[in-house]
C-alpha cells in the first residue's frame, strides 16, 4: 500500500466533495493509464497509488476511518490493486463511468456497465428566441420539429414486414463483444451489429433498414416564467428515435432573450433609466416609472441628483428556481432641454444671473477646489 496522504495524492483538499474526487481521479487516471503509458513502471506505480486512493476516499466508511486513523484505518480494508484488485471495489463499480469518456467503446462495457443503448437516437437542439415580457410571464409556444420517427411500414424494427431480425453472428445476439486493453478484459459494441445484437436480411424498402423516417413533428412546449437567457428546457423523448426500433434521445429547447428597449435584467432583478426634467428634479415631483406590469408612480424629493436609483420591490421578474419576483432598480437622469424659445432662454439667463453657484452646493465646493489648486500651481 501506498504510505502517502491519499488526498495529496489526489491533489484535492481534506473537505473535498465526492464530485471533487472523482475529477481528481478521472483526470489522473488519463494522465497515468497504463494503456496510454506502455512500459512505463513509474506511470504504473502512480495509476496504482491513485486508485487506491481513490478506492478509500471515494468510500464513505472507509474515508471516515481514514480521516480518523490515517492509514492504520483502512490497511486491514484494501486488497491488491492489481486486476483483480478491483472486484467488488468502488474503483471498480466507477470504471464504466471513469473510463468510458476517456477511451470511447473500448471501457464503454467495463464491469458489465449500463449506459445509454447503441442504438439510442440522438439528442435535438433547438434555440428559441423570446422577447423580456415572454421570459418574464412564461409563454406556451408551438414548435415544428425536423427529426427522425419509427418508420410506419416496418413499425420501427428496419426489417421487411413479414420477416424478422437474426442473431448477430458475430456476438451471437449479446451486442458487445470481449477484448484485451493492457491487463483489463473488457468489453465494447459489437462492430457488425453497432451494438444491437440483431442483423436484417431484409431490409423494409420504406426505410432501407434503418427503421427511421424524416418528419417535421408539431409540439407544444411550455417555457416557464421567469426563464433566463440561455436556459434549456427539457422535453424527454422527443429527439431522435433509433436505427432499427431504438430509444429516441431528448429534445433541449435553448431560450435566448431578445435585448430590451427599457429594461436590462440581472437575475431576477431589472434595470432602467428615465430621463426627469430639471424642474422635476429641483422642485420634486411625482412621475409614472415603467415596469413590465404597467406604470407605477415614484416621488421625486425636491434636490434629487442625476443618477439617483429608486427601487421598485417585486416589480423585477419572477426568479424560476425560488419562485420569488425580484426587484426594479430605476436610476433618474436630469434631461438637459435642446430647443428653447427665445422667451424660455432669457427666463433662463434671468435664473442664472439671479442664482449664481451658491444654489448648486457640489459645483461651489468643486470651484473651491479648482481655486486651491490653481493657488498652490501659482504659487
Amino acid at each position: 500500500m501506498s504510505q502517502r496522504d491519499y488526498y495529496e495524492v489526489l491533489g484535492v483538499d481534506k473537505g473535498a466533495d465526492d464530485n471533487a474526487i472523482k475529477r481528481a481521479y478521472r483526470k489522473l487516471a488519463m494522465k497515468y493509464h497504463p494503456d496510454r503509458n506502455p512500459d512505463d513502471e513509474k506511470a504504473a506505480e502512480m495509476f496504482r497509488e491513485i486508485t487506491e486512493a481513490y478506492e478509500v476516499l471515494a468510500d464513505k466508511d472507509k474515508r471516515a476511518r481514514y480521516d480518523q486513523y490515517g492509514h492504520a484505518g483502512v490497511d486491514d480494508q484494501m486488497g491488491g490493486f492489481g486486476a483483480g484488485g478491483f472486484q467488488g471495489s468502488h474503483a471498480y463499480q466507477d470504471f464504466g463511468d471513469l473510463f468510458g469518456s476517456m477511451f470511447g467503446d473500448a471501457f464503454g462495457g467495463f464491469g458489465g456497465g449500463g449506459g445509454q443503448p447503441h442504438n439510442q437516437g440522438a439528442d435535438l437542439r433547438y434555440n428559441l428566441s423570446i422577447s423580456l415580457e415572454e421570459a418574464a410571464k412564461g409563454k406556451e409556444v408551438e414548435l415544428e420539429i425536423p427529426k427522425h420517427e419509427h418508420c410506419d411500414t416496418c413499425s420501427g424494427s428496419g426489417a421487411r414486414p413479414g420477416t424478422n431480425a437474426v442473431p448477430c453472428s458475430t456476438c451471437g445476439g449479446h451486442g458487445q463483444v470481449q477484448m484485451q486493453q493492457g491487463f483489463f478484459a473488457v468489453q465494447r459494441a459489437c462492430p457488425s451489429c453497432q451494438g444491437s445484437g440483431k442483423k436484417i436480411e431484409s431490409p423494409c424498402v420504406s426505410c432501407g433498414g434503418t427503421g427511421r423516417k424524416k418528419v417535421k413533428k408539431k409540439l407544444k412546449v411550455k417555457i416557464p416564467a421567469g426563464v433566463y437567457d440561455g436556459a434549456q428546457v427539457r422535453v424527454g423523448g422527443e429527439g431522435e428515435v433509433g436505427e432499427n426500433g431504438g430509444p429516441a434521445g431528448d429534445l433541449f429547447i435553448v431560450v435566448r432573450i431578445k435585448a430590451h428597449a427599457i429594461f436590462e435584467r440581472d437575475g431576477a432583478d431589472l434595470h432602467c433609466e428615465m430621463p426627469i426634467t430639471f424642474p422635476q428634479a429641483t422642485l420634486g415631483a411625482e412621475v409614472d416609472a415603467p415596469t413590465l406590469d404597467g406604470k407605477v408612480k415614484i416621488k421625486i424629493p425636491a434636490g434629487t441628483d442625476s443618477g439617483r436609483v429608486f427601487r421598485l420591490r417585486g416589480h423585477g421578474v419572477k426568479d424560476v428556481r425560488v419562485r420569488q419576483k425580484g426587484d426594479l432598480f430605476v436610476r433618474v437622469k436630469i434631461a438637459v432641454p435642446k430647443k428653447l424659445t427665445a422667451e424660455q432662454k432669457e427666463l433662463l439667463q434671468a435664473f442664472a444671473k439671479e442664482t449664481g453657484d451658491e444654489v448648486y452646493p457640489e459645483r461651489s465646493s468643486f470651484l473651491g477646489k479648482v481655486k486651491d489648486l490653481w493657488d498652490d500651481l501659482a504659487s
